[in-house]
């Protein structure tokens, strides 16, 4: 038993021994690790301090490179500088010799300039005019002959060319020159109609004015109903009325708003169709329905006898012609000239030229700008700067100079012919003034002695820009200034 304890007790102790030992060679162990960790990264620092060290070197030597190189460039620069400063100081010097030399030769100037004066007896404003005066009359001939031949090398080749574009265009355009009238008077077909008219104390003819807007008037006429209104739609409306209720045979109040109701609703329709047709004829896209009825309204209105919308149909083919040739917007173009007399359908309402008015609604419906000023430069109240709006101008002048298209009678035809005459007449120096040619030139015979050469092509000039800014008339016409002179000596 003794044995047994004694023998587990030294195996104990050897088992514990034997611990420690593995626990001392352990911790020997993790020590030399990291010795030769702690070695490794020394190693490794002393590498990395290496490293920095030598690009620290290099830095340091690009930078004194650097230094040095600007120091050179700073030393060239002052060089430089004191050359700009040495030659400015010798401009300086040279400036003043300069003025000092000026000074003189302005001095001596003055000096000759006097003696000259006193050898002449003139002073310099009465040279200067002697010998303006003498050089005019030396050369007056000669410029007057340049200035023919100028004005008749720069006109010649432009008006083949214009005339060559408007013609193309013309020919190229076929409409009918006789339009409609709107319609104004009804016949009846029977006197007992004009009872029916207008009712008994006059409630039929009351009724049908309050209904309308339009005056009816059945006593002016032997057999006639006339129908008078600034407003061209109601004309029309009261028109279609009246005919259906002449051709119903029963007319009293009731019948009368009926016929008119069902009146307005077909003229609505004709205008928004008339509108929308035109529009569509010419290509014109993306108007605004107001603006297309507004067009619509056109179709009955006039003007000297020409229907406005057929008038407006006509110019933007023209135009879109004009414009295609000499490179103008035909979109622009054609929209302008379409649109140019839309002031007319409400010239009734709202007071001012129908150009101005025209282009108010250009601006209120947003139309292009070109637009806009094309449709109020076309009667040039506003002086025209764009090619659209000249085309505008010329092709309103085109489509109301066709034969038959207006009917101006014979009084308004031979007032036109006085004011143009008596426009002539009002400037100097003229004897006898002529329209001719139907008031397609007018001819101005001056007084030779007032008038000379060059002053009759300003004189020409001068009246032309006067018709022009005071007077109305399609087309063109020619101002033609006749100086004669005659020289008479009597044998004795």
């Amino acid at each position: 038993m003794i044995g047994m304890v004694i023998a587990f007790i030294i195996g104990a102790g050897l088992s514990v021994g034997g611990v420690l030992l593995y626990n001392r060679f352990q911790s020997e162990n993790r020590k030399n690790k990291a010795d030769g960790l702690i070695t490794r990264a020394k190693n490794e620092a002393e590498k990395i301090k290496d490293g920095a060290r030598k690009e620290e070197d290099e830095h340091r030597r690009e930078w004194k490179k650097t230094e040095s190189r600007l120091a050179e460039r700073e030393t060239k620069l002052d060089k430089k500088f004191e050359e700009l400063e040495q030659k400015a100081e010798g401009l300086r010097q040279k400036e003043g010799q300069m003025d000092s030399l000026i000074g003189e030769v302005r001095k001596k100037r003055d000096e000759q300039q006097e003696k000259l004066e006193k050898i002449a007896g003139l002073s310099k404003e009465e040279a200067r005019e002697k010998l303006m005066s003498m050089t005019e009359g030396d050369i007056k001939g000669d410029l007057f002959e340049l200035i023919k031949k100028e004005q008749h090398d720069l006109t010649e080749d432009s008006d083949e060319v214009a005339q060559m574009i408007l013609l193309t265009a013309m020919e190229r355009m076929s409409s009918e020159v006789t339009a409609d009238r709107t319609v104004t008077a009804l016949k009846m077909p029977d006197d007992e109609l004009k009872g029916r008219i207008i009712g008994k104390e006059g409630r039929n003819i009351q009724a049908l004015q309050r209904a309308t807007g339009v005056d009816v008037l059945v006593d002016d006429t032997p057999g006639m109903v006339v129908l008078s209104s600034f407003d061209p739609v109601r004309r029309q409306v009261a028109r279609l009325a009246l005919e259906v209720l002449m051709k119903d045979g029963r007319i009293n109040p009731s019948s009368i708003e009926a016929a008119v109701e069902k009146a307005e609703k077909q003229i609505n329709k004709e205008v928004n169709q008339a509108g929308e047709d035109a529009a569509r004829e010419v290509g014109v896209v993306g108007l605004p329905r107001e603006l297309l009825r507004l067009l619509g309204e056109l179709k009955f209105r006039t003007s000297y006898g020409q229907n406005v919308l057929l008038h407006s149909v006509e110019m933007a083919h023209l135009a879109g012609m004009i414009a295609e040739e000499i490179g103008a917007d035909v979109r622009i173009t054609k929209t302008a000239t379409l649109l140019h007399d839309i002031g007319k359908s409400i010239t009734h309402k709202v007071e001012g030229k129908h150009a101005d008015i025209g282009a108010e609604l250009g601006k209120k419906y947003g139309l292009d700008q070109r637009v806009i000023h094309a449709m109020e430069a076309h009667h040039e109240d506003v002086e025209p700067t764009t090619p659209e709006a000249i085309i505008v101008k010329i092709t309103d002048a085109i489509s109301a100079a066709r034969p038959g298209a207006r009917n101006v009678s014979a009084e308004n035809f031979a007032e036109r012919m006085r004011d143009l005459e008596n426009i002539a007449l009002n400037f100097n120096g003229i004897d006898k003034a002529y329209a001719v040619s139907a008031g397609r030139e007018i001819r101005v015979i001056v007084e030779p002695k007032q008038i000379d050469d060059l002053s009759a092509i300003k004189l020409a000039r001068d009246i032309a820009n006067k018709i022009e800014s005071t007077m109305q008339y399609p087309g063109v016409i020619k101002v033609n200034v006749i100086r004669e002179t005659r020289a008479i000596e009597y044998a004795k």
